[in-house]
């Protein structure tokens, strides 16, 4: 049996390719979108793709299943458990698709997967044991496990409700969770464990960096399995404390992946736009510009009017997931042309798919210099934000997390969590002189540039969260009246 564990750091998410050598076929397990990847990996080892299979309906990425089975006429393996309601209406059109419930099995080659229903993440989670029959194995060797079991943690129960807006079922997700470990609890300890994410990925708050592990090392050290021994009710209320607020696009890709992602085809190439056509792109109300350049102080300094500060790294995807809502809109990137396609790549994973171009640093300092449109954001530091916010007409827009911001914040701050800022916008007074910041200035540096495009009076704070609350100025605990328990519904 060959498998090859294939990586979006930008996500932390992993894809399966397992592939029978003595048959040549290959099977790939929660693709992404952009499927020409998974393809060449299988190529590179000698195997062709024969199927696709999924461990659930994802909310974090666009699945490439739908790309795989349409394209390649890949037979799909999806779950049937779950109801009606939790169904991927898209392979019920496909010829050769199968709907598997528990205890059902199939082949690719001399490997049987073995379907294992795990719910709580998700009503219709599946899990899959993979036997290798060609190497004269009898039992499983490992455990795809998707979103139920990761390195140090179990996939949170809560997103339905506060990423996809079904209200009072996180609760109850999270019993489904509870009596899904003993299914875990009982396989034998030599088992691989091969997760959906790691450490970065938003489906759970402590997921380890380590991208396998076993039965036995998470048995002995993975702390939501631990909390599982204290009992069901102990168990709910350790599994719903303190997770993040999820990305706004949670919603979307939820929906998409239920109904069947837009088949893409090959990836969009922006073209380099000419400097007489930056004008009319800045000026277009439709056009969303996306400013890649990672240096925080560059971009406040001097960037194109409106512009989102997105850097090309772990958490661009959860930036722009964020804080462009609307997917149908253009977007035009400021970014170096050998990474454009690493920017595209990362942007039609979440489902952004339509550009009016791309800039590239020269281009923009051509722009700049011959006295084209351009904004600025100032910088203050802890300290300054500290004198400003004492001073009428200022107030502080805290965009850290709900866990974080309970643990200490400023006397008076707004709380808007950057990944749910657009939908928090009535929270924030447009007649002030907004002090955004966050732990470190990195969230509040998108924060910042997005509120700024949205005409609000803003000053960055780049500045470290713990330097405040080592000066000796007032620190206040708990969450403020306005804010929903941790993350808000969308």
């Amino acid at each position: 049996m060959l498998l090859r564990q294939i990586f979006d750091p930008r996500l932390a998410q992993y894809a399966y390719l397992i592939g029978c050598p003595a048959t040549g076929e290959a099977i790939v397990i929660d693709p992404e979108r952009d499927i020409d990847r998974y393809i060449e990996a299988a190529e590179a080892e000698g195997l062709r793709l024969t199927a696709v299979a999924e461990t659930h309906i994802h909310a974090d990425f666009l699945s490439g299943a739908r790309e795989l089975a349409m394209r390649l006429g890949l037979r799909v393996y999806v779950s049937a458990e779950g109801g009606a309601d939790w169904q991927v209406e898209w392979a019920k059109d496909h010829p050769d698709a199968t709907l598997l419930r528990d205890g059902d099995s199939f082949r690719v080659g001399n490997i049987e997967l073995r379907a294992v229903h795990t719910p709580g993440h998700t009503p219709e989670h599946l899990s899959y044991l993979v036997t290798d029959h060609g190497g004269g194995a009898t039992g499983p060797m490992g455990l795809v496990t998707g979103d139920f079991v990761f390195v140090g943690d179990l996939g949170r129960p809560d997103l339905l409700e506060q990423a996809a807006g079904m209200v009072g079922v996180q609760e109850a997700s999270a019993r489904a969770l509870y009596g899904s470990v003993p299914a875990f609890l009982e396989l034998e300890d030599h088992l691989q464990v091969w997760p959906g994410h790691g450490a970065g990925s938003s489906c759970g708050k402590a997921l380890g960096a380590v991208p396998t592990t076993t039965v036995g090392y998470e048995r002995r050290h993975n702390a939501a399995l631990d909390a599982a021994r204290a009992g069901e009710d102990a168990f709910v209320e350790a599994i719903l404390a303190d997770q993040p607020e999820p990305p706004l696009y949670f919603a979307r890709m939820k929906a998409l992946n239920r109904s069947g992602p837009q088949v893409l085809g090959d990836l969009p190439r922006p073209h380099r736009v000419a400097l007489q056509e930056i004008g009319a792109l800045v000026s277009d109300p439709d056009v969303v510009i996306v400013d890649t350049r990672t240096p925080r102080s560059a971009f406040m300094a001097r960037h194109l009017p409106g512009s989102l500060q997105a850097p090309l790294d772990r958490a661009f995807n959860t930036v722009v997931g964020s804080l462009v809502e609307d997917a149908t809109r253009p977007i035009l990137l400021v970014v170096e042309a050998d990474r454009v396609e690493d920017a595209v790549r990362d942007l039609v994973r979440i489902g952004y798919d339509a550009y009016a171009g791309f800039v590239d640093e020269d281009l923009l300092e051509d722009w700049f210099s011959e006295g084209g449109a351009s904004q600025v954001i100032q910088e203050i530091d802890t300290a300054q934000m500290g004198e400003l916010s004492e001073l009428e007409g200022h107030r502080v827009v805290d965009v850290r997390s709900g866990a974080e911001y309970r643990a200490g914040h400023v006397s008076g701050a707004v709380h808007a969590p950057y990944t749910r800022l657009p939908r928090l916008e009535e929270r924030i007074p447009r007649d002030q002189t907004l002090l955004v910041h966050c732990g470190t200035g990195k969230r509040s540096a998108a924060a910042a540039s997005y509120l700024a495009g949205r005409g609000y009076d803003v000053r960055f704070v780049d500045d470290s969260w713990s330097l405040w609350a080592a000066s000796g100025r007032p620190v206040e605990t708990g969450a403020p009246a306005e804010t929903h328990a941790a993350g808000t519904t969308a």
